[in-house]
């Protein structure tokens, strides 16, 4: 994300893969991809603190805290940024299949 590569995140994420932000906003990846590439959010730093993976009726759940700056809509601030990220099995490779914003 703070690099912008959207081509290394496609590759990570589901066709499906949606992000829901703190506002309840869902997002499509291709929607999400976009806006990276053309700056509409741009991350400037994310500084891992914890992670933690856990499981939900078989399904892998990563969620991650966060220290991230960055632009998102023209709003430039610093969130205490926690990720819940779920993931499916596709040819073999673990992708993100849905990720879901909140601070903590």
């Amino acid at each position: 994300m703070v690099l912008g590569d959207t081509n290394a995140l496609d590759d990570l994420l589901d066709e499906g893969f949606t992000l829901t932000h703190m506002t309840g906003y869902v997002q499509s990846k291709a929607e999400w991809l976009a806006d990276i590439d053309a700056d509409r959010m741009h991350y400037d730093v994310v500084d891992t603190v914890e992670t933690l993976v856990t499981f939900e009726h078989e399904t892998p759940v990563l969620t991650a805290r966060s220290l991230t700056e960055a632009t998102i809509w023209g709003a430039h601030s610093s969130w205490r940024l926690q990720l819940r990220i779920y993931f499916v099995i596709r040819d073999g490779r673990w992708l993100g299949a849905r990720s879901i914003a909140s601070t903590w």
